[in-house]
């Protein structure tokens, strides 16, 4: 009898659901409305409630781990954690070096924001871009000097203390800090960049990767994504 009953239990423990994988997602935690922390001092933004909902549908267990902007792809790759969603274009140079999955957000403008009245030359002036970001690239090669700030606080903060003439950043990023500086920073021209954000993984994860690939087409096709995306980013937004 009581093996019968031991079979019983062993049986009803391989029917049962699997356990979920732990996936470790990395952030920067420092880019709102994309990442952020909160006043609970946890990861909070559009890219949390988003990556939280892919994992659901994946049958993945989220883990959250915050990560400097300029060392996030080499931590990816040597193992620190196992995506990046963290507001990252996809590139060609950057898919040289990792793999990304479907875009989660479509391409959106880039823009140079300088102090309200200003008469400021994009194209000769001192610019202040993140490191290793897009814009970076671009003020590099556009003539204008280019100084790089670790992260995007910085960038803004040069151009309040005169470090820069002009900042140069994601215009999800930037629209928010211009609408709330009361009138002290004006949007002063915007260029499209780059292609849309996706989830950076390591070359050797295709399975993680097409799990979130089918979470993300998911979400496209039953409309829960342009619902996210207009809660965090406004009525205005870039949708799919």
């Amino acid at each position: 009898m009581k093996k019968i009953i031991l079979a019983t239990i062993f049986a009803g423990v391989l029917a049962g659901p699997a356990l979920a994988e732990t996936v470790r997602m990395g952030t920067e935690g420092a880019y709102p409305p994309y990442n952020f922390i909160n006043d609970k001092n946890e990861v909070d933004g559009f890219e949390r409630e988003l990556g939280d909902e892919l994992c659901r549908r994946a049958n993945l267990d989220c883990v959250w781990v915050v990560n400097d902007w300029d060392s996030i792809i080499p931590n990816l790759v040597s193992g620190n954690y196992d995506t990046i969603i963290a507001g990252m274009s996809i590139t060609a140079e950057r898919d040289e070096v990792i793999d990304f999955t479907h875009e989660y957000y479509p391409p959106s403008p880039s823009m140079y924001v300088a102090l309200s009245g200003n008469n400021v030359d994009v194209n000769t002036a001192v610019v202040a871009a993140q490191t290793g970001t897009i814009q970076a690239g671009h003020v590099a090669s556009s003539g204008a000097t280019l100084v790089e700030f670790a992260s995007p606080d910085e960038t803004i903060a040069a151009v309040r203390n005169g470090e820069a003439d002009a900042v140069f950043a994601d215009g999800d990023y930037l629209m928010p800090i211009v609408e709330e500086s009361g009138n002290e920073l004006a949007v002063i021209g915007e260029i499209g960049i780059g292609g849309g954000v996706g989830m950076g993984l390591r070359e050797s994860d295709g399975a993680l990767k097409a799990k979130m690939n089918t979470a993300i087409d998911s979400m496209k096709a039953d409309g829960s994504l342009n619902t996210l995306i207009k809660k965090w980013f406004g009525d205005g937004a870039q949708t799919f």
